[in-house]
């Protein structure tokens, strides 16, 4: 058995029998909720059977003709056993693999919007950012960017940035509630995606739909570019993206509007996950510091590129929506 490409949340290790055959073993890591895996594991069999040019994961039944299994180390952890898709991990700060990602994710958001599941989803949109983890409600928030802990006194004019644009956020949280609404992947980056080990423009599959909800459609493109959009503010592999998605699946103009709102929302988000992360004891502080730093300069970021990001959106999807 070999090491796969582990994430924060889950270990993967990669099995192998004599004749060469090979699944994906998950270790979920984050959260011992069998309704949570339930449901991913739901929407991905469902996914299997839809016509779409790349792969996704499909849950393998195991003897008992359940997906997946607590483990026997006491730990309570659960374990799944996977399809496996070979390639590898696309850059895409790359205009054209970026376009492939957008036609990609345009055509899994397409995909999404027409399936229907069995349960209801385990997680809240994103935007119920008070209630994302269960230690981390809108006071602590607030407490912890205001008089933050001794390891973090630092940081405290990032932590500042970040709880200004939480309030922020929440004076938009109205209007953003009322966008259009399907189920979501949720966590679209490079690491969640492969591309074919012979075409590093083409993408071969899309991984871990782990935090799949009902959830703004918007935030699929949303939670993309704002990872695209690297610390140099370059907006080429951005504009890529939305060309190759806005040809699939364009938004509506409201949609549009609020783009940058959700990509600041994204950022949140992140900060949010590994607060809650930290508070319960899975990471140290230095986990945290290092998405304090990030998500502020993201923020401090999109602060700048607002105004432009939303023009080269209203140009690119309305453009693809009209045509």
């Amino acid at each position: 058995m070999s090491e796969g490409e582990s994430g924060w949340n889950n270990t993967t290790r990669i099995a192998e029998n004599d004749l060469g055959d090979k699944r994906v073993l998950r270790i979920y890591e984050t959260h011992k909720d069998a309704e949570k895996i339930a449901f991913e594991h739901d929407v991905l069999l469902k996914l299997s059977e839809a016509t779409l040019p790349f792969a996704v994961p499909r849950p393998i039944a195991l003897q008992d003709g359940t997906s997946f299994a607590t483990l026997a180390d006491g730990t309570g952890r659960f374990a799944a056993l996977f399809t496996y898709t070979a390639g590898k991990r696309p850059n895409g700060s790359e205009p054209a693999v970026a376009e492939s990602i957008g036609e990609a994710v345009g055509r899994l958001s397409l995909a999404l919007r027409e399936l229907r599941t069995t349960a209801a989803p385990a997680y809240l949109p994103c935007y119920e950012l008070e209630q994302t983890h269960p230690s981390c409600p809108g006071s602590v928030i607030a407490s912890f960017c205001e008089a933050p802990p001794a390891a973090f006194h630092d940081l405290q004019e990032s932590l500042l940035r970040i709880g200004d644009a939480m309030r922020v956020f929440q004076s938009a949280l109205q209007t953003v509630r009322s966008l259009p609404h399907q189920l979501v992947h949720g966590d679209i980056n490079d690491s969640n995606l492969l591309a074919d080990l012979n075409d590093s423009t083409r993408i071969a599959a899309i991984l871990d739909f782990e935090f799949c909800t009902i959830e703004l459609r918007a935030m699929e493109p949303a939670v993309a570019l704002a990872g695209l959009i690297g610390e140099s503010g370059d907006l080429g592999a951005a504009s890529a993206f939305l060309n190759g998605f806005g040809q699939i699946a364009p938004l509506i103009e409201a949609e549009i509007d609020a783009l940058p709102v959700l990509m600041r929302l994204r950022r949140l988000d992140v900060f949010v996950h590994f607060l809650g992360r930290y508070l319960s004891g899975v990471d140290e502080a230095a986990v945290l510091r290092q998405q304090t730093l990030e998500t502020a300069a993201g923020l401090a970021l999109l602060d700048r590129q607002e105004d432009e990001i939303r023009s080269m959106c209203r140009e690119t999807m309305l453009k693809k929506a009209s045509g």
